[in-house]
């Protein structure tokens, strides 16, 4: 078997390290991403026009308006404007829903809408179609509270959700929390780590040259600590998803955003 090359197996033993206790302590006030990044970044973010996420805003505006089904039923035709009838909607997600008996984020509540209402077959999970209409949703949040219910239907989610997020996996045996709690603000091969928060997706990621949903992160991540990912849409990344909505209850929703 080949070795690894030198810099793979520096960037190991550094997460490997992460792991270990004392080095330092937890982040207590939820800081978005946004605080972490290089002003350019930040430019780009708060640039409507240079914005790279603004494409996907714009596709999902006419899905939005779009007809489907045997129907030809469109998301307008029953809600409206999407500017009025879907403001705070993304800031409340994910949410338990009574008649599905689940948990349910933006995905999964649109593909339950398309095939239940619209009698339209539902954009699979990572399609771009689905990625448009989150961002266009989303972003009608922006600059509100990301701020879930928590009740006795979503109590056990967010239990299990706290169980993934500190659990060690992977080859290199590491929970989210070695990073995102422990190591905020330091440096990990020239970018800061920041505490994790997802107040900004959908996200154009300049490392991906493209957009992506908060269920393709935290695929990334456990890809990068060698782990195997649970499946998009899986009850497990909707607990995740719901266990960081509310550790970082409060922030500002800035959909789309923009990260290194």
């Amino acid at each position: 078997m080949m070795p690894a090359p030198r810099p793979l197996m520096r960037l190991a033993a550094w997460l490997c390290a992460l792991a270990l206790p004392g080095l330092a302590t937890a982040q207590d006030a939820p800081r978005s991403g946004y605080s972490y990044m290089e002003p350019e970044t930040q430019a780009l973010q708060d640039d409507d026009f240079l914005n790279p996420g603004f494409f996907l805003v714009d596709q999902g505006l006419a899905l939005w308006q779009q007809p489907m089904g045997p129907e030809g039923q469109s998301c307008a035709g029953c809600h409206g404007a999407v500017e009025t009838a879907m403001r705070g909607v993304a800031a409340r997600y994910p949410a338990f829903d009574p008649a599905a008996d689940r948990l349910m984020n933006l995905e999964l509540r649109i593909q339950a809408e398309m095939a239940g209402r619209m009698q339209a077959t539902p954009f699979d999970y990572s399609a771009p179609e689905m990625l448009a209409l989150t961002a266009v949703i989303s972003l009608q949040s922006r600059g509100l509270e990301m701020r879930p219910e928590i009740n006795d239907e979503t109590l056990p989610y967010l239990d299990m959700g706290r169980e993934i997020y500190e659990t060690r996996r992977g080859q290199l045996n590491l929970a989210c929390l070695h990073c995102h709690d422990d190591h905020a603000g330091e440096r990990l091969r020239g970018d800061v780590i920041s505490q994790g928060q997802i107040n900004a997706f959908p996200i154009y990621r300049l490392l991906w040259s493209e957009a992506g949903s908060r269920h393709r992160m935290f695929e990334w991540c456990m890809q990068s600590v060698r782990a195997e990912p649970f499946a998009r849409g899986s009850d497990e990344f909707v607990a995740l998803e719901l266990y960081l909505a509310q550790r970082g209850a409060g922030l500002a929703m800035e959909a789309p955003g923009v990260r290194r």
